[in-house]
């Protein structure tokens, strides 16, 4: 088996939890700005994303780095790496 940092690029994102209700699952609103073709203004787009956190040591309000990992259930396709910033 190879070790985890030989497996390619994985793609990560940055978030704030909205939900920690679930289990060993946290919700995280990903907010980002995407360029209009026609209009070129810039627009804010939001994708709710759910993410595995094994220690449940998340919680609302809470700014967190994902990374992209395999599928862990219907709809989990994100691990939390580590908390950025904690809610005040």
């Amino acid at each position: 088996m190879r070790p985890m940092e030989e497996r390619g690029k994985r793609k990560t994102l940055t978030g704030v939890v909205s939900s920690d209700k679930m289990d060993k699952t946290v919700v995280v609103m990903v907010n980002r700005l995407v360029l209009h073709p026609v209009y070129k203004k810039y627009i804010r787009k939001r994708t709710k994303v759910k993410a595995h956190d094994e220690k449940n040591e998340s919680h609302i309000g809470d700014k967190v780095l994902l990374i992209e990992t395999r599928p862990l259930s219907k709809v989990k396709r994100w691990r939390v790496k580590k908390i950025v910033e904690r809610a005040a």
